[in-house]
């Protein structure tokens, strides 16, 4: 029963919707004493031969009013306790969802979406049961059993009710003991679940990948295999759940066999009439369902608590990148400094970025150069405050970026990344994501700029064309402009191109930077990228090497060092001279 202790701040929160529903649900348990006693009392007066018409249309009115007392009871019921727990559900969705867009990327390298979304589903759904049919359940079955078993010693014999008692502490040893063995495999069956709910979610993503290397059998069995793992645990649970009723009911009726064996004696004894015994019997029988609730209780709780438990690990999550005291809601402007001693990755002892320095004047754009893995996208985190466990000094504006209100920082950064996520819906919809307001004009200005105008409007339904989930139907330049645009409507501060002109021709490239640089006048742009001539251009260009700070200037200054940036430039170009056939 730790799950409702668990949830004791949501039935205090919602205490009047509870106390209600429960106190109804008391009422009901004490309505449901009427028709036995009925019973048992029209069997005396028949048995007597006392029963007049006028006396049985009195009981029968009895009975009517009990039964539709009941019926309106238990619906008012279901609304306060069913309608609180759907509002548990909701509250703690929300609260897992938010919980999620301020998790750091660390938080999701190291989770599977597919997880992530089981406990958003799956386990919230068990919680919710919890908090509704588990409520139910408990209170049900306390107040029916005891107001039974009072009924049954009190209105009719004592010493026939704790006989009839006698098989239930059994019931309360076995009940618990298939409660410990559910939680457990419970809990395996939802990780299985997590795992299932992750291989399909990456092979439907990848399903061009699988496709074009012929593995469609190998990615079926290996579904296949997950599929029956699911299954063989949650057969697993259905062994222990299957416990319980057969386990309940023989009890119920060797409390059957007690109560009618002792029963008739004391009939024959005259110790009770034979109506008490009717009554009695039939009060015997309401307490089949809290027996039969109480084990399905435990099936209720132990699976809310194996799930309240896994959701509650990530929720206990903490906010890696977050407000400092007193930052400011302003969003930053001018130069950028960054004087950065060292950073590394959490979970890893080498230094990732070491020892890099400069000073980008307002408007200016800086190109960042080096090989894969140099250090180039890490570099472009720490500006965006993704990480935040480096030494030393980021600013903007003669300011640590760590004193700006996230919001305000990451709003006057638009930034396009090498993988490039397009959402399923229009292309108009996706291009004005992060400013929903803009008008149709800024917005096809934007689509101009990053060259990609033309290719929307050759499309079905132009701008209003839905590109499928991830930019399926698009290819992989039209994904980059798409992506570019969306940065530029926002008309950022700063414009990050992190790689983003990499799936474009060279002429398309030029265009691009040609019109960034006519439309930013006075705005700040980073870009980084392998192939050099999208950087020729830049008023400072940073060569990383191993995550180093190795040269730094103009172009030309670069050039002639004969550097590291000489040697991969002066190699692009032979590269492209062979492409072309040696000619130039």
């Amino acid at each position: 029963m730790v799950v409702f202790y668990y949830l004791k701040w949501f039935f205090i929160q919602e205490k009047k919707a509870y106390l209600t529903g429960i106190t109804l649900l008391l009422f009901v348990a004490a309505l449901q004493l009427v028709p036995p006693r009925v019973i048992g009392i029209i069997v005396d007066l028949i048995q007597n031969q006392t029963l007049t018409g006028q006396t049985l249309a009195l009981w029968m009115g009895l009975l009517l009013a009990s039964g539709l007392g009941m019926y309106v009871l238990r619906y008012y019921w279901r609304i306060m306790i069913f309608g609180s727990a759907v509002k548990l559900a909701k509250q703690m969705r929300e609260k897992l969802f938010t919980h999620f867009t301020q998790m750091s990327r660390q938080f999701y390298q190291n989770r599977r979406t597919g997880d992530l979304m089981a406990h958003a589903t799956n386990d919230l759904s068990a919680i919710q049961q919890t908090a509704g049919a588990g409520v139910l359940t408990l209170v049900d079955s306390l107040a029916t059993g005891l107001f039974v078993i009072g009924a049954m010693a009190i209105l009719i014999d004592w010493k026939l009710t704790l006989i009839a008692l006698i098989p239930m502490p059994f019931m309360a040893l076995s009940t618990s003991l298939y409660g410990r063995m559910l939680h457990k495999r419970f809990k395996y069956a939802q990780e299985a679940f997590s795992d299932l709910n992750d291989k399909t979610q990456e092979s439907i993503s990848g399903i061009k990948v699988i496709k074009t290397f012929g593995q469609e059998k190998e990615d079926v069995e290996s579904f296949r295999q997950l599929s029956k793992s699911v299954v063989d645990k949650n057969i697993a649970v259905a062994r222990v759940d299957s416990l319980f009723d057969p386990t309940i009911t023989f009890i119920v009726g060797v409390s059957y066999f007690l109560s009618i064996y002792f029963g008739a004696q004391m009939v024959v004894a005259e110790e009770m009439t034979l109506g008490e015994l009717v009554s009695f019997t039939t009060y015997l029988g309401l307490l089949v369902w809290p027996m039969l609730a109480f084990g399905w209780l435990f099936n209720i709780v132990e699976r809310g608590r194996a799930s309240y438990e896994r959701v509650n690990i990530l929720l206990s999550h903490p906010q890696e990148i977050k407000n400092e005291d007193g930052s400011t809601s302003n969003p930053p402007q001018g130069d950028i400094q960054l004087a950065l001693d060292s950073f590394t990755y959490g979970g890893t002892d080498k230094a990732t970025l070491k020892t890099i320095q400069f000073e980008l004047k307002r408007g200016q754009t800086l190109g960042i150069v080096g090989k894969t893995g140099a250090g180039k996208t890490t570099l472009l985190k720490l500006l965006m405050r993704e990480e935040d466990q480096y030494t030393g000094f980021i600013g903007m504006g003669g300011k640590d970026i760590k004193k700006y209100d996230l919001h305000a920082l990451r709003k006057s950064i638009g930034y396009v990344p090498q993988d490039h996520f397009l959402f399923s819906m229009s292309v108009k919809e996706n291009i004005r994501f992060a400013a929903p307001d803009v008008t149709e004009e800024l917005l096809e200005e934007a689509a101009r700029i990053a060259r990609v105008h033309e290719d929307i409007t050759g499309f079905t339904n132009g701008y209003e064309t839905v590109v499928g989930e991830r930019g399926v139907s698009l290819s992989g330049g039209q994904k980059q402009r798409i992506s570019i645009a969306r940065a530029l409507v926002t008309n950022p501060e700063v414009l990050i191109l992190d790689d983003s002109l990499s799936a474009v021709d060279a002429k398309t490239e030029e265009d691009i930077l040609t019109g960034l640089k006519e439309k930013r006048k006075g705005k700040t742009t980073i870009i980084t990228a392998h192939r050099l001539s999208a950087v020729e251009h830049a008023d400072l260009i940073l060569v990383l090497d191993q995550g180093e700070l190795v040269e730094s200037g103009t172009h030309m200054e670069l050039m002639g060092k004969s550097g590291l940036y000489y040697t991969m430039y002066m190699r692009q170009q032979l590269e492209d001279l062979v492409e072309k056939g040696g000619e130039r």
